[in-house]
């Protein structure tokens, strides 16, 4: 374990994690230690303090143009039933997130700390969210800091049935259009598998992250629409 100090935000070599990823404590959550975090493929994960960093080997990625999208899905995104947005409300994207109940874990690793900081990513615009609507109302959604053309995904919610599902279906598609190249899931879950994510070896991943977070994509994100609910077709009344 290696103990990180307020007056420098240099991490230690992220192969020293142990087995469970689990890297250095301490530090703080300033956007300088969060920029060189990432840029190193190490993130915060604690519940209260210190802040606890890992960097968890193999590492479950995306590439974009990998993605899947099994036919269920695609019949629910083809009825567009959500609008589908980047950007339109970040805070409350972290709020939901924070708020939703998580299979096996007590409370929520999402603190007000937390919030906070990524907040200030946002407001620099190193960290993004999507959101999904549904009559106006934020159904579902997820966030996740960028740096160069990698997407480092973090957190996301449904409220309803399909809702983060198809924001993060409209998240890729956004992604490779802008000239991303990876998309950082962490760790594996059977959702993101069934998308299309695998496991890359720790060098595989240090070595893309050297080569791309410093690389701007073609183009950068923002303020988007990335899909809208089709309006009902009036079949309007039969000529005589």
């Amino acid at each position: 374990m290696y103990l990180l100090h307020n007056d420098s935000v240099a991490f230690p070599p992220p192969q020293l994690a142990d087995s469970d990823g689990f890297l250095a404590v301490g530090g703080d959550l300033s956007a300088e230690r969060l920029t060189a975090s990432y840029a190193l493929g190490i993130f915060p994960w604690y519940n209260e303090p210190p802040i606890l960093w890992f960097s968890p080997a193999p590492r479950f990625v995306l590439p974009p143009e990998k993605l899947r999208i099994q036919r269920s899905l695609k019949r629910v995104i083809a009825k567009s039933a959500f609008t589908i947005t980047m950007d339109r409300d970040f805070s409350a994207v972290l709020r939901a997130c924070q708020a939703a109940p998580r299979t096996g874990q007590d409370g929520s690793w999402l603190n007000d700390d937390l919030i906070a900081a990524f907040e200030s990513m946002h407001a620099l615009g190193r960290a993004h969210s999507v959101e999904s609507w549904s009559d106006g109302e934020l159904v579902g959604g997820l966030y996740g800091v960028t740096l160069g053309s990698v997407f480092f995904g973090e957190s996301m919610f449904a409220n309803i049935a399909n809702a983060s599902k198809v924001a993060f279906a409209h998240l890729v598609r956004h992604l490779t259009d802008c000239g991303f190249s990876l998309i950082d899931c962490q760790m594996h879950t059977p959702h993101l598998e069934r998308f299309g994510a695998e496991f890359w070896s720790r060098e595989r991943f240090q070595e893309h992250l050297a080569a791309h977070t410093g690389r701007k994509p073609a183009t950068a994100l923002g303020p988007a629409i990335l899909a809208e609910v089709k309006a009902p077709i009036n079949p309007g009344s039969e000529e005589p």
